[in-house]
């Protein structure tokens, strides 16, 4: 199983080498959610052991937002990823890496591990609960 860091990291890299751009940090988080995801429809087991917590914008992963840097990706050590994850993240950046961060939040909006996130809260409110594990299978 990976770290998130490594998986974040990953995207930075490959998205960078792919368009010639930085990519921002609403993207990337969406992106690392859509990995997830992603992984639990091929694998049928999770990509990373870290939590995803619902937020305004959608899932975030609060780790990859405390070490994110917009010059550098991540500013920690972080290791190569496992060619059948690296593969699953490339067919990530395939369908959703063209598509503008904004899209993202709104498409990350409509998924039922979000949505359950945030019940309760009101638009505006911050949240910091666990997207759950079951929901993110249920969306995959």
């Amino acid at each position: 199983m990976e770290n998130v860091l490594n998986v974040a990291q990953y995207i930075y890299d490959e998205y960078k080498r792919e368009t010639g751009e930085k990519i921002d940090e609403l993207k990337l988080q969406k992106l690392i959610y859509f990995c997830q995801r992603e992984s639990f429809a091929i694998k049928g087991v999770q990509l990373f052991n870290d939590s995803l917590e619902g937020w305004v914008h959608g899932p975030v992963s609060p780790i990859v937002r405390m070490y994110y840097e917009e010059d550098f990706g991540i500013n920690y050590s972080t290791n190569e990823l496992i060619e059948d994850d690296a593969r699953i993240v490339r067919n990530v950046l395939a369908e959703y890496g063209g598509l503008a961060s904004w899209k993202l939040r709104n498409l990350s909006h409509e998924e039922i591990s979000w949505r359950n996130s945030r019940m309760g809260l009101n638009p505006n409110d911050r949240g910091n609960r666990k997207l759950n594990l079951d929901d993110i299978k249920k969306d995959a």
